[in-house]
């Protein structure tokens, strides 16, 4: 999903497609909430899709880089002490918790570590 999303705002589209799945519906809320989408709804010619709405901010996309941090071959995890450590003001990161996927403030609220997916720049 990120990959399209990168290609999409690379290729200056205003709409992606991409197959409906539940831990990208996850990703789409979040990225909606801190305002990197304009937005995301079911497509209404095929089910299994959805359609995500791209951003740009005065011509350039709102979503310079993502970077996945975490691979199945690359497992990393973080401690709520590591967490704090980050500089939040600079990139923003999207991790797992065992309470669902969680921006890297709400980690910081929760005093909860976890594994970090993505670093969006």
């Amino acid at each position: 999903m990120f990959a399209n999303i990168k290609n999409g705002q690379l290729a200056k589209r205003s709409f992606i497609y991409q197959k409906k799945k539940k831990l990208c519906e996850s990703f789409l809320k979040i990225l909606w909430n801190e305002g990197f989408i304009v937005g995301y709804k079911q497509s209404q010619t095929n089910a299994d899709c959805t359609k995500i709405f791209l951003k740009y901010v005065n011509g350039r996309p709102a979503i310079n880089n993502i970077k996945l941090i975490t691979r199945p071959g690359r497992r990393v995890s973080y401690s709520i002490k590591q967490i704090w450590k980050i500089d939040s003001s600079k990139n923003f990161i999207i991790f797992s918790t065992n309470k669902g996927l969680k921006t890297i403030d709400s980690c910081k609220k929760l005093s909860i570590g976890g594994e970090p997916f993505i670093i969006i720049n």
